[in-house]
């Protein structure tokens, strides 16, 4: 039986989940899991709904099937087949914990995305990426070619499909209109220590200042340089005792896993765009425990 995920968005109002649920089940499908918020200070609703076709529904004819409902309550609904995995391109710089650590998962089974390239304005990680056999991109920018770059960066996402970003600490500032024409699709990842420690070497200034909490922050990019909507934090304790050297590989542990989590949260379609802010829910039973590990 096919395994399908319902996401919706819409005004907060009364009888919308029973009508989700009577629609689902007029067209033979069975809830598995459902999970569903309803923010009181927006006055927004938003859900999610894993379920199967017992009667062995396709995803053209369930959209059609839900569009009424959809248009009665003006929800922003999509349907997903579970068995369809998100195109993802990772970018990256000269930092590379991140981009090893998503290859790990991705090797394992433990991200299950279809990575369609690596794009980088270095040299640094190209045999990594190539001994994976994923497609890598040398672009490199420069302040006299920013808009070329971006160009050519958009042109692999238009040929490669690409459905969602990943910057696994990509060192360069996207513009406006990439932001805006991505919005939503594109996930960043830093330290936490922003705004107190900005501009290089974040770890040693902390290290300077007797910081005792490392953190690491995932987030949707925004034309606001790293003030998107959250997805996803983590920190580690820190101790008298322990070194700047310390600080940043705790610091890298930290961002991996963060990042991994938030790619996760998205490519099962856990997470919505609340303003400026996210309603994540928690991983459900069918995706736990590949989103557990790491």
């Amino acid at each position: 039986m096919a395994n399908y995920v319902l996401t919706v968005a819409c005004k907060s109002t009364r009888r919308v989940v029973a009508a989700i649920s009577n629609c689902l089940a007029d067209q033979g499908c069975k809830i598995i899991d459902s999970a569903q918020f309803d923010d009181l200070d927006t006055g927004r609703f938003f859900m999610r709904v894993s379920f199967i076709s017992e009667e062995g529904g396709n995803q053209q004819t369930l959209v059609q099937t839900f569009k009424p409902t959809a248009e009665a309550f003006e929800m922003d609904a999509t349907i997903y087949d579970t068995q369809k995995r998100m195109k993802v391109l990772l970018m990256v710089s000269r930092f590379g914990h991140c981009l090893n650590d998503l290859l790990y998962r991705w090797k394992i089974g433990a991200l299950p995305v279809d990575i369609v390239g690596v794009v980088s304005n270095h040299f640094d990680y190209q045999k990594v990426v190539v001994n994976h056999d994923i497609p890598f991109h040398h672009i490199p920018v420069t302040k006299a070619n920013k808009v070329q770059a971006e160009t050519r960066i958009m042109d692999v996402v238009e040929q490669t499909g690409t459905e969602l970003i990943v910057l696994a600490r990509y060192m360069q500032i996207l513009s406006d209109q990439m932001c805006q024409k991505m919005s939503g699709r594109i996930i960043n990842i830093h330290h936490s220590f922003l705004p107190s420690f900005k501009g290089a070497n974040p770890y040693k200034q902390a290290y300077e200042r007797g910081v005792k909490l490392i953190g690491a922050t995932a987030h949707y990019v925004t034309a606001d340089l790293d003030e998107g909507p959250i997805i996803e934090q983590d920190i580690a304790r820190i101790t008298h005792a322990q070194s700047a050297e310390d600080y940043v590989s705790i610091g890298r542990d930290v961002e991996s896993q963060v990042l991994a989590r938030a790619m996760h949260a998205h490519i099962h379609h856990r997470c919505f765009i609340n303003g400026n802010r996210t309603v994540v829910f928690p991983p459900s039973p069918g995706s736990y425990a590949s989103e557990r590990m790491g």
